[in-house]
């Protein structure tokens, strides 16, 4: 339920070329030398980018970029072109490239990035001191309790998973928490804009005393597997495979093992637990109750509106989701419903070709939004009821959402738990919204996902006490 422009990935060799001047030129070279940063406003969405251009002493240039907003740092380019006070970078992999002319005063590079037919203008100031967030949450070393990296088959799947058990270190056998992420491809800290939730939430759980199990996606640092063909269906087997994993530990107590889930692991954990009756508990972070559809239009016009877009926009973009998630419910067929849905984009823009404030999609956009659209993931992901595994849950749950979450909104998402709770015949459970949170669990202004990257807290202290003190009262130490 996260869509971010990624500028992760860029693991390319650089070819670097300074062009020398036959003009006595007022820039040199090393002019460039430093750390450069400037913001690239994406579909609202402020993200910092860092420019390194480092000489070597046979003065060769290298270049990197950092993005310290989504935790990318030290990203080789594949071409360096400098020539008097101009520079051009490229990442070819992905179609990216900045260009810019440094200042008379040497210190700003005014220029612009373009990446997948689009082009974002980008100021790039010099930089005294490193460019770093602060994540005042984020632990570390020494841990007060025992850190273990493990590996544990999904044997359905054919591949090992990789994570860390974190274990209190005096009283046990401890209950245990499987921490599962939210969608998108995500290391065992659930990392995403330059935040790591699941890092600071295991910390926080193991110091109250109860063990925790984060993993990699599979497919994502050290897990085996292909995350891009998989769908929610196939991340639920590998959430049961980090359960059958702890079921065989000595030094935790197996009668006590839970899941908690953000967002898309929030309908995981019902999965999971509507098949394993022996799970104690399920912990839902912002875990949708409807399905992906309407949980997709509900987040459109919900974010559209706190980012100030205008009605006639809002109303169009949500018309044409709408018509786009009717094409993939009733065509099965990829290359049929490529065509519908071309033929949907081409129907808007003949529809607004008099409108001066109208921008037609690239072709590039096209293609990567219909990708999107026909995966194995966003199929499953448009129409799993959440209803059909929570009716099914008979151990304790307890559904928290920020009152801010524009993503899973609360109100509609936890009454709809609610009601499969009722339906299920389960009692015992717990559903609150907390005020001031966003998707994230973060205090937040609008609740936008422009605010995350911002925002200096990783998770609301009072989210995760809630969450600790739930847990022990319902399996105890």
């Amino acid at each position: 339920m996260k869509n971010y422009m990624r500028l992760a990935g860029w693991i390319l060799a650089a070819t670097v070329l300074i062009v020398p001047s036959t003009a006595l030129a007022q820039v040199k070279p090393h002019d460039f030398r430093g750390s450069w940063a400037g913001k690239l406003n994406v579909q609202g969405m402020e993200l910092r980018l860092v420019m390194n251009v480092a000489f070597s002493p046979s003065d060769s240039v290298t270049v990197t970029f950092d993005s310290p907003d989504q935790g990318a740092m030290d990203l080789p380019t594949s071409k360096v072109l400098i020539k008097d006070d101009s520079i051009l970078v490229s990442a070819k992999k992905i179609g990216g490239k900045f260009s810019g002319r440094m200042n008379a005063d040497h210190n700003a590079i005014p220029g612009s990035w373009k990446q997948g037919g689009m082009a974002f203008p980008l100021t790039m100031e010099k930089q005294e001191k490193p460019v770093a967030l602060n994540r005042p949450q984020e632990p570390h070393h020494p841990f007060p309790y025992l850190t273990e990296e493990v590996f544990f088959p999904n044997r359905e799947g054919g591949f090992n998973l990789a994570g860390t058990l974190t274990l209190p270190e005096k009283g046990g056998p401890f209950p245990v928490a499987i921490l599962v992420t939210g969608s998108g491809p995500q290391n065992r800290d659930e990392e995403l804009l330059g935040h790591k939730p699941f890092l600071v939430l295991s910390d926080y759980l193991t110091r109250q005393g109860i063990a925790v199990l984060r993993y990699d996606d599979r497919g994502v640092a050290a897990s085996g597997g292909d995350f891009k063909t998989a769908t929610t269906l196939d991340f639920a087997t590998d959430a049961e495979a980090a359960l059958s994993f702890l079921q065989k530990r000595k030094d935790l107590d197996i009668t006590k093992i839970g899941i908690i889930g953000h967002s898309e692991g929030g309908i995981i954990a019902p999965i999971v637990a509507s098949r394993h009756p022996e799970l104690a508990f399920v912990v839902l972070m912002a875990g949708p109750g409807l399905t992906g559809e309407q949980i997709l239009l509900l987040q459109s016009e919900l974010i559209a509106r706190a980012e100030k877009g205008d009605e006639k926009t809002i109303a169009a973009n949500l018309s044409l989701s709408a018509g786009m998630y009717k094409v993939i419910r009733k065509t099965a067929d990829n290359a049929k419903a490529e065509k519908k849905l071309r033929d949907l984009f081409t129907a808007m823009d003949k529809k607004n070709a008099r409108d001066t404030s109208y921008h037609k999609q690239t072709e590039e956009a096209i293609s990567a939004e219909i990708k999107t659209l026909t995966s194995p993931w966003f199929r499953c992901f448009l129409t799993l009821d959440p209803q059909d595994y929570l009716t099914k849950v008979k151990c304790p749950l307890l559904a928290i959402n920020g009152s801010l979450d524009l993503q899973v909104p609360p109100k509609e998402n936890l009454a709809a738990i609610e009601r499969a709770m009722i339906f299920g015949g389960n009692v015992d459970y717990t559903v609150e919204e907390l005020p001031d949170l966003n998707h994230l669990f973060q205090h937040a202004t609008t609740g936008s996902p422009t605010e995350y990257s911002t925002i200096e807290e990783t998770i609301s202290p009072s989210a995760m006490e809630l969450m600790a003190r739930w847990v022990l009262n319902n399996v105890g130490k």
